[in-house]
């Protein structure tokens, strides 16, 4: 007999969840940076529109499956559809996608927490701006320090998920995603005051066609699937925990508005940061920890400015870093009947055990020729796998199953229950048969380099 699952304490819990994994570095810091690589404008036009018509049914269709197993994302897949082995493969492509984004998620995150101590520091006194820029070189390249960041970061995370879900997963995202709004709020307030503002409002709203390419569109597309947390089997188990009266198509686009107010919220900060020092807005990966310090040491109050940024990057690494852990020991727990308490510990020494080469990806310590061999350091190498390969796939087969291969009447009954919004389930559906698989399998060509939809469109 299954043991009764625990389920959200309310619906506010849930959201904020479910937020809270959205709303992570993927928004704070892949966002800003992708959007000022394509252009501003018309991507960040693109990448709403597609986080309503894509990520957004993708995410109801996620939600639905926990909710009618209760079960982990590969006992959902079991269940479902009667051990099938092709499904259930879905199911373990989404625990191996959190395993592998928190072993190198968690790197990052660490680098994150580093910051918040320097900027308390006022690491950028009495520095140039390339020597405050170089700070985060020297980090990277020194294995031991990104070790510990990445270990104490692994270690929060794991106290967090260690006490459940409403005492552990719910409590800790009400308190930090609620703070992490309020403090990007007041940090959005004080960059009206900066003279480079209207110029980052106009980057970010403005349209420009010249600045647009067709690959951007993709690009959108899988920016608004990452920041969602789609293909990973969190929504999945997210999904597991709620009620059956809770509206899952409402509650839906309740996360996907709020995502994109936040997304937007981070980048004007951020742009009219760096636009009132002349900064370019393609700064790249490295603009968050290599750009943003030296813009942060110029501006008044900068030690309030620069602590709050990066603790509101530390609130929202760890609001994402909580689901990934959750996905692979609620899978423990379903699978082997495995306490709470030993899968968490068990995910965590696994995550950070595995994620120790992409902490030293930077030094010659470990793997001292992967980057000769692979082209690329084996931080990158897991992050490409990741990203181009199995989110898009797991949710290449989640939009397959629930489209074509679930019951009709399974899938009816489960969208209808609990909801007003029962008129959007045709559209819903066809989105879930047409739209979602043709986008992601695009997605999965165009980043494979196997089409360039650029010279396609030329």
């Amino acid at each position: 007999m299954q043991k009764q699952r625990e389920h959200w304490g309310s619906r506010l819990g849930f959201i904020l969840a479910a937020l809270g994994s959205a709303v992570g570095l993927g928004t704070m810091w892949k966002f800003p940076y992708v959007t000022g690589q394509n252009g501003g404008g018309l991507f960040v036009l693109m990448y709403v529109f597609c986080t309503f018509f894509i990520g957004v049914p993708l995410f109801v269709a996620e939600l639905l499956l926990g909710r009618k197993a209760q079960r982990g994302v590969v006992g959902t897949f079991s269940l479902l559809s009667n051990n099938s082995v092709i499904w259930k493969t879905a199911g373990w492509l989404g625990v191996a996608s959190s395993f592998l984004i928190m072993s190198f998620y968690s790197v990052v995150a660490g680098w994150s927490l580093n910051y918040v101590f320097l900027s308390l520091n006022q690491f950028y006194l009495n520095r140039s701006a390339q020597e405050i820029s170089h700070v985060f070189d020297v980090l990277a390249a020194s294995g031991d320090i990104t070790i510990f960041w990445h270990l104490l970061f692994t270690a929060i995370t794991a106290a967090m998920v260690y006490r459940g879900v409403r005492q552990g997963i719910e409590y800790w995202n009400k308190v930090m995603t609620s703070t992490l709004v309020i403090l990007l709020i007041v940090l959005c307030i004080y960059s009206v005051t900066l003279s480079g503002f209207w110029q980052g409002f106009d980057f970010v709203f403005y349209p420009d066609l010249s600045k647009f390419k067709a690959s951007s569109a993709l690009e959108a597309l899988g920016l608004a699937f990452f920041t969602l947390s789609l293909g990973q089997g969190v929504m999945i188990t997210y999904g597991s925990y709620m009620r059956r009266e809770d509206d899952i198509p409402k509650t839906a686009g309740i996360v996907g508005s709020m995502l994109i107010v936040v997304s937007m919220m981070a980048a004007i900060l951020i742009f009219s940061s760096i636009f009132t020092f002349g900064f370019g807005p393609q700064e790249g990966p490295g603009l968050v920890f290599k750009t943003l310090p030296v813009v942060f040491a110029q501006l008044p109050g900068a030690l309030f400015i620069s602590t709050s940024f990066f603790f509101l990057l530390v609130f929202a690494a760890l609001t994402s870093a909580m689901p990934l852990v959750e996905v692979v020991s609620a899978n423990f727990m379903d699978l082997y009947g495995w306490s709470r308490h030993k899968a968490v510990l068990v995910t965590a020494v696994g995550c950070f055990s595995f994620g120790i080469p992409s902490a030293l990806s930077s030094t010659d310590i470990v793997f001292a020729n992967w980057r000769q061999i692979y082209g690329k350091s084996f931080f990158d190498t897991i992050n490409d796998l990741v990203s181009i390969w199995l989110l898009p796939i797991g949710g290449l087969m989640i939009s397959i199953y629930i489209g074509w291969f679930l019951s009709r009447e399974v899938v009816y009954e489960e969208f209808h229950a609990g909801t007003r919004l029962g008129y959007l389930w045709r559209p819903w559906l066809f989105f879930m048969r047409w739209v979602v698989p043709v986008g992601i399998i695009l997605i999965i060509l165009q980043t494979s380099s196997v089409i360039d939809v650029n010279h396609l469109f030329s």
